[in-house]
């Protein structure tokens, strides 16, 4: 414990000391930092808060220091995020390499693999796409038909991808092909990485009804990717793909359904529930400074305990994994609830909110109303990407429940 609290005093003498006073605050959903070779910077500050943390390992906290982690206990990870949240500073980066593919890297990567990779994962200098589901392999993902033919050193590759989250800002995509015919659709499929910028390789954005979009279809003509870049062996890509799987739902359980709100403060000044805050300024108080009506006051609490517990046992499980355990079915878990939580807080956003929840363009509406419009129309597709609620329930009865098909 001693150790700890040494620790604690430490970063956070180096936190007052570095990270930028103009980011303090800045920790809502609008300052998330991708990196990348061509970064989109949220604050004119994030490239610098990022490569500051970088030095210090504090963009993949737990990972080990010679791929560019922090080489931090999960104690110590959890000293860092509280010192996060008494700065209300950001996440110094976030992406799918931190969050996917680094943590797949660390399983199955090779030294090589690993020291070629990672660095430039935990410095921001590489932002990462996936490129799972096609238009014929959705909920059937073992059904993939994108080639990948031995050329030489590399593979050549030809198909389509889509959904591919980002795909026209990443740099770098992890992908599934088909490098065998003859043998059982899983058993036929080899997990590879590649670069982007190459020709042959076109995204083309994917729009949704909230009006904007991450998502991409990705067209590959010819495209090339080396054969060092063949993560565990040819033919063996669904057992790589299946553990991303797991780290890919537990990510989009964790981002949804524990909100991505940022700090608030209340009249006192102390840190509010941000649906507190909403309520008191939408629906107004009553006589003992609470929110005014007492249906969606009961709403909020009941919102509230699910998402701390939903964060406790994420969180129990992270511990698990960091201890060893891999991923397995309890991130369908994660990710039915976690996403269907998403989708209940976006509708008591909608209430809280009443009529100015339904703007989409002209006066009398806030720039964060017209948003709450499209968060809660994005949050439609929550429990269709990353696996359909009905396939997660499907694993849930067969792995967890072991019911007979």
């Amino acid at each position: 414990m001693a150790d700890l609290e040494a620790f604690g005093a430490e970063l956070r003498e180096w936190m007052e000391g570095n990270a930028p006073q103009t980011l303090r605050g800045f920790n809502g959903p609008e300052s998330q930092f991708w990196g990348g070779r061509k970064p989109e910077l949220p604050h004119p500050d994030s490239a610098a808060w990022c490569e500051m943390a970088a030095e210090r390992g504090l963009t993949a906290p737990t990972w080990p220091r010679e791929y560019g982690g922090g080489g931090l206990s999960r104690a110590q990870e959890k000293v860092f995020h509280q010192e996060l949240r008494r700065l209300a500073l950001p996440m110094p980066l976030t992406g799918f390499g931190l969050s996917m593919i680094g943590p797949t890297l660390l399983q199955f990567g090779t030294e090589a693999q690993k020291r070629k990779h990672l660095p430039a994962i935990t410095r921001g200098k590489v932002r990462w796409c996936q490129g799972y589901s096609e238009p014929g392999a959705g909920s059937d993902l073992a059904a993939v038909g994108t080639t990948a033919v031995e050329d030489g050193d590399d593979y050549v590759l030809n198909g389509q991808k889509v959904w591919t989250s980002f795909g026209d800002k990443a740099d770098w995509m992890f992908l599934l092909t088909r490098t065998n015919t003859e043998v059982k659709k899983q058993m036929g499929i080899t997990f590879l990485l590649m670069d982007m910028d190459q020709p042959g390789v076109e995204a083309r954005p994917i729009l949704l009804i909230s009006g904007s979009s991450p998502f991409t279809e990705t067209f590959f003509s010819d495209a090339r990717a080396s054969r060092s870049d063949v993560i565990d062996k040819v033919d063996n890509g669904w057992t790589v793909a299946k553990a991303l799987l797991g780290h890919e739902r537990t990510m989009i359980a964790s981002a949804f359904g524990m909100g991505r709100s940022g700090t608030k403060k209340g009249k006192d000044g102390k840190t509010e529930n941000p649906l507190v805050t909403l309520g008191r300024a939408y629906v107004g108080e009553d006589e003992h400074g609470r929110v005014g009506d007492s249906l969606l006051r009961d709403r909020i609490t009941q919102t509230s305990m699910d998402s701390r517990c939903f964060a406790l046992t994420v969180q129990r499980n992270a511990d698990s994994i960091k201890a060893g355990h891999r991923p397995g079915p309890e991130t369908s878990l994660f990710k039915v609830y976690g996403t269907e939580l998403n989708q209940r807080r976006q509708e008591l956003m909608l209430s809280l909110r009443g009529e100015q929840a339904l703007g989409w363009g002209g006066d009398g509406y806030e720039p964060s109303e017209f948003a709450q419009t499209r968060e809660w129309l994005r949050s439609r597709g929550n429990t269709i990407e990353g696996g359909t609620s009905e396939v997660q329930l499907n694993i849930i009865a067969k792995r967890v429940l072991q019911l007979p098909d």
